[in-house]
């Protein structure tokens, strides 16, 4: 169980997040969930209909698309935040490297932050672009 104060110094670390007010940032943290994955376990399926992003506190995840890895992440990285944008099915599967834990954020409440928060929305354009720019260096 992690207090309010813990859960918002884990969102700031976000770069969705970074921008918003700490005050704000305590709100945002009423509606996640801890939420904690095995070693192995996969967080979400290539094709699924994302209904949540995750916020990685810790551990590592790989996001793959079968077998041809895209990106490892960790600890202040989000995942499946393309899904809470739009209801397509999802781009690519996340599975554990060791035990994880994270925050989960649903849809509907993250559609409702983009309304009330414009800067998370540029906070998402932010770390959507940084990563096809990456996936584009990568040819």
């Amino acid at each position: 169980m992690l207090t309010t104060i813990e859960k918002v110094l884990a969102l700031k670390s976000v770069d969705l997040f970074e921008r918003i007010a700490g005050e704000d940032l305590a709100g945002i943290s009423t509606i996640t969930e801890l939420v904690s994955f095995d070693n192995g376990e996969t967080i979400f399926e290539q094709g699924e209909i994302g209904d949540s992003m995750y916020v990685i506190l810790d551990g590592l995840v790989r996001v793959h698309r079968g077998e041809r890895v895209i990106a490892e992440l960790g600890a202040g990285e989000c995942i499946g935040e393309m899904a809470v944008l739009d209801s397509s099915p999802r781009s690519a599967s996340v599975t554990c490297l060791g035990e994880t834990t994270c925050l989960r954020l649903g849809r509907e409440d993250f559609s409702d932050l983009l309304t009330e928060k414009p800067e998370i929305a540029r906070g998402v354009i932010r770390v959507l672009v940084r990563r096809l720019r990456s996936a584009l260096d990568r040819g």
